[in-house]
């Protein structure tokens, strides 16, 4: 169904007449080919879904149990540390679905540039709907991973609040972060090929500078401005704990600089992206 839908895209990309002198700018011409071809956005998705779990006995439960596991694993080892928090298994289980839906979805953003590297040399197809596929894919598995997510929750004691309503807000400032994210590194992966290896190496240490495993209550108050404040990912991991851990509304202005950080990145991303695109068949 893949191949289906990328002769539709050659079909479809075939202009009756082109002028040079009246193309739009790239940012938007690259936004209204992607509407154009959102089918195909829907068919990579899907097959990232299925090629993932058709060779797994447990199928499409793994990614339920794959946070739910680390979690086990890191409740086991820091919760005599951090016993003063408060249901510290669902505490630790939020931050770590936030997180992984963001390294895996920039990290395969980076991957599927790569693997479409051969098809954007053979026919036109919009560069971008490489990394929106790889968001599509994830947030699919972070819908899923609410699953896992609730039942801890539920387990530990906290109840479900109106808070929860800030769900849908904190899903889509996150895809918008990873999205700009990934198409940023995408960018710079294409030009240089030891950026995914040198990304994997800096996850990790923004893993553990981000409060996902420890309170933040922790660090001292003089630090806290260095490692939270100009860490983006702070704001995101914080707006899900509030939505389903603290039960408390965001204050305006923590959720404005989320808004904020999540569509500068986004706007960065896409136009970096954009303005190179023509270039990564000669490069990838």
């Amino acid at each position: 169904m893949v191949f289906d839908a990328l002769r539709y895209a050659w079909r479809a990309a075939e202009p009756d007449v082109y002028d040079s002198a009246s193309r739009p700018a790239a940012a938007l011409e690259e936004l209204v080919e992607l509407v154009r071809y959102r089918d195909l956005v829907g068919q990579l998705v899907r097959r990232d879904i299925v090629t993932r779990y058709k060779r797994s006995a447990l199928g499409i439960a793994w990614t339920m149990l794959n946070p739910l596991g680390m979690m086990l694993v890191l409740t086991v080892a820091f919760s005599q540390l951090f016993s003063a928090t408060h249901a510290y298994a669902a505490y630790l289980l939020i931050g770590i679905v936030a997180w992984s839906f963001f390294s895996q979805t920039t990290m395969a953003a980076m991957r599927n540039m790569v693997w479409g590297g051969g098809l954007i040399q053979r026919i036109y197809i919009p560069k971008t709907v490489f990394a929106v596929s790889a968001i599509g894919t994830g947030l699919v598995n972070l819908l899923l991973s609410m699953v896992p997510l609730a039942i801890v929750i539920v387990a530990t004691g906290l109840p479900l609040r109106p808070t929860v309503l800030l769900l849908p807000m904190a899903f889509v400032l996150l895809a918008c972060f990873a999205l700009g994210m990934g198409l940023l590194l995408s960018t710079m992966a294409a030009y240089f090929p030891d950026v995914a290896e040198m990304y994997e190496i800096a996850l990790q240490a923004w893993f553990y500078l981000t409060p996902i495993i420890y309170p933040e209550d922790i660090i001292p108050e003089p630090l806290r401005f260095w490692l939270f404040n100009l860490n983006p990912m702070y704001y995101f991991i914080r707006l899900f704990r509030q939505a389903l851990y603290y039960d408390v509304w965001p204050a305006p202005e923590r959720l404005a600089i989320a808004v904020a950080v999540a569509l500068i990145a986004l706007v960065i991303g896409w136009v970096a992206f954009t303005r190179k695109a023509d270039e990564f068949a000669y490069q990838i």
